[in-house]
This record gives structure tokens, sequence and C-alpha cells, in this order.
């Protein structure tokens, strides 16, 4: 009698942790990158006429496993998703797509073009923040180890940290104060 009335309840437990998890992932596609008719001469003007610190852009491959791993595991989050909505214009480049589109400087080119020669983008994913008249001025190449450090790497840009230091160095700062506060 014991089991079937623990039985019920389990599977309520369950559902309830699975909503809960629901609650805080979310498709990044829908919620982290934003459309684009790209123009990134445009989006420059709208994120500065939304208040935004810049253009965050997403450099990658179809068939890059850790531009998977970032969506799945990091991008997914709805804390990194606000923060890097609030703070900036955000959209996924493939770095061999053949699409015209037009540079922060109003110049055309194609996604591969603007990726390759222009950013000298090799590897993926790589992580571009510009400022809010084009010019890159955070670069990071590789996964996250979390989404902690995503954010991270966000708060570094928007408290323009860059101007001081590395963000390495920047990131060893966080963890030691994190570690101090335990």
């Amino acid at each position: 009698m014991v089991k079937i009335a623990l039985f019920p309840l389990a599977f309520i437990l369950l559902g309830l942790s699975s909503l809960q998890a629901a609650e805080t992932t979310r498709d990044p596609n829908q919620h982290f990158f934003q459309e684009s008719f790209w123009d990134f001469s445009e989006e420059l003007e709208q994120a500065k006429e939304e208040g935004k610190k810049g253009v965050v852009i997403f450099f990658e491959l179809t068939e890059c496993p850790f531009c998977h791993w970032m969506k799945q595991n990091v991008l997914n989050q709805r804390a990194v998703q606000d923060y890097y909505r609030k703070n900036f214009r955000v959209f996924r480049l493939d770095i061999e797509g053949d699409i015209e589109m037009v540079d922060f400087q109003g110049n055309n080119t194609t996604m591969k073009k603007f990726a390759s020669r222009k950013h000298r983008v090799r590897a993926t994913p790589v992580i571009g923040f510009f400022d809010l008249d084009g010019k890159m001025v955070q670069r990071y190449t590789g996964k996250t180890a979390d989404a902690k450090e995503f954010l991270w790497l966000a708060e570094f840009v928007v408290e323009q940290g860059y101007k001081k230091t590395k963000f390495t160095r920047y990131k060893r700062a966080r963890r030691k104060t994190e570690r101090a506060l335990r």
C-alpha cells in the first residue's frame, strides 16, 4: 500500500523538477540570437537606439561540436539570454556562409569573407564583442567552461574590463573572490 502511494508522489516530484529545468532553459534560437537582415551597420544603429553596449556575433560552423555544446549547455540558460539581450544585439554567423551581408562600415561582403578576411576566424566558436562603432573589443575562441564563465565574459565587456586587463586575469580574480566568499 505504501509503495502504491509513493509512486504517484515520485511521479509528481519528477514532473516538478522537469518543469523547473524547463523554466531555466529556453531555445537559444528564439531567446538568445536575434533575427537579422544581415546589415550590421543597421544593427549598430539599432543597438544605439536601444541603449545597448554593442553587438555580439557568435561565429559558428554547422558541424562544430563546441558550437552545439554552447547552445545546449550555455546559450539555452535563461540568465545568459536575459543578460546578453539586455546589453547587446546578438547574432549568429556561419563562417562558411555565402549569404550577402553588409559589414559595420556599410561595405557589401559575404558571411565567409566577413569572418575569414575581416576577423580572421578559423576555428569555432568565436564570440566577437563589437562596440557601438563596430570595432571588435573582445574576442573569445572556443567554448566557455559553463554559463557562469560566459556571463563573466559579458560582464567583462559591459564593464569595459578589456581596457584594463585580459579576460583570463579578470576570470581568475572573479574565481578568487568567489572562493573567498565561501
